[in-house]
């Protein structure tokens, strides 16, 4: 832990478009520095170290270790990479790690984080940040405060542009990624449980790969991930929430709208996608982010516009939410506060996500057990 008055020193693993994302929020925390870089591939490491330029460049974990120069690490690398590196942070070393999701890929891997991380004395926070978009938690003190009263039904529909291009093209496959449905929607299944206050119980859906990649060869194979599906799942406390995915909708006007629906009205949340897609020259200015609530009353409805700061947006592509994110995680290392997603968390998201890839590659309804941390199959 740091002295009060010295600068929280950060370690990132991992410099990619998400990585470069992190620095740039963590530069706009007070009394912070970030002193080193640990990326192979040269690219990535030297764009990184454009917005870092005093840091220290090294390839991997194991270098970052042992600069013993970090007072906190924080992990962007591939997804199927998560697991053996946040297994080997625990094995080495007490310092806190927020770590991006998926926490995982694979179900085996679930236990032996648990385990793992069961007496590590600092902070361990996964990376959801749709948690904390504007609108997102805008949305959340309204169900909250009641708004909707007794919770019922949700839905989140997300209609966006295809995967982006990563280093190796590892977000092309289904055994790096954990699948469509764990990589980018463990978002969404993490809100779900946040939405309905509830685990989820079974899970079912439909999905396939239409459009996306299907013309593309990498080492001689094709892309098998999922652009779009639908896909139901119902909760311990009787509550359901769906999700629409579209990979093929670039253009939208609002990338993900979320509706929850109680016996004493609804709300209903709109957020645009990063500002560097809106393709202003055809469609306009760029939309705000805004909720709008609609009792069950002649009162009518209320929209509220979710304005972002400016320089926030410019920081990445998740509406301002990376910065609120670290700005939480900083309190929690500096034990301000306790963590608010949690590697238990972070794993019930994708297992549902697994769950939810099995239940269309199988075509059947998966039952989820153990409280959100397994599935049977």
């Amino acid at each position: 832990m740091t002295q009060q008055g010295t600068p929280l020193r950060y370690g990132i693993l991992g410099c990619g478009m998400m990585g470069r994302e992190h620095i740039r929020n963590i530069q706009l925390l007070d009394n912070v520095e970030i002193t080193v870089l640990a990326e192979p591939n040269l690219e990535m490491r030297e764009l990184a170290h454009t917005l870092v330029p005093e840091a220290t460049c090294v390839d991997d974990l194991d270098a970052l270790m042992e600069t013993n120069n970090v007072d906190a690490i924080v992990v962007a690398t591939p997804n199927y990479q998560h697991a053996e590196q946040l297994l080997g942070m625990l094995s080495r070393c007490s310092l806190p790690i927020l770590i991006e999701k998926p926490i995982c890929t694979r179900i085996e891997d679930v236990n032996l984080l648990l385990d793992a991380a069961a007496t590590h004395p600092s902070p361990i926070w996964v990376a959801m940040e749709y948690r904390y978009m504007p609108p997102i938690t805008k949305l959340l003190s309204l169900l909250d405060n009641g708004e909707v009263g007794q919770r019922h039904l949700f839905s989140i529909r997300e209609h966006r542009f295809p995967f982006l291009e990563k280093v190796d093209d590892w977000n092309r496959f289904n055994h790096k990624t954990g699948g469509t449905l764990v990589e980018k929607c463990c978002h969404f299944f993490d809100l779900m449980r946040l939405l309905t206050q509830a685990n989820p119980v079974r899970v079912f859906g439909s999905g396939s790969q239409a459009v996306n990649h299907r013309d593309e060869q990498y080492d001689g194979q094709t892309p098998d991930i999922l652009d779009n599906a639908f896909v139901t799942v119902e909760f311990g406390n009787g509550t359901r929430a769906s999700l629409e995915l579209c990979m093929f909708a670039e253009g939208s006007r609002y990338q993900e709208e979320i509706c929850a629906v109680g016996d004493a009205g609804k709300i209903e949340c709109f957020v645009p996608g990063p500002g560097r897609f809106w393709p202003t020259e055809t469609l306009g200015e760029a939309p705000v982010s805004k909720v709008i609530s609609s009792p069950r009353n002649p009162k009518g409805p209320k929209q509220m516009d979710v304005p972002v700061d400016p320089e926030l947006l410019e920081a990445g592509d998740h509406n301002g939410s990376t910065f609120y994110q670290h700005q939480k995680f900083q309190r929690a290392i500096l034990g301000e506060q306790s963590v608010e997603v949690t590697l238990e968390d972070g794993l019930k998201a994708v297992v549902l996500g697994l769950a939810a890839q099995e239940a269309i590659k199988r075509h059947k309804v998966i039952n989820i057990t153990q409280g959100g941390l397994g599935f049977e199959v």
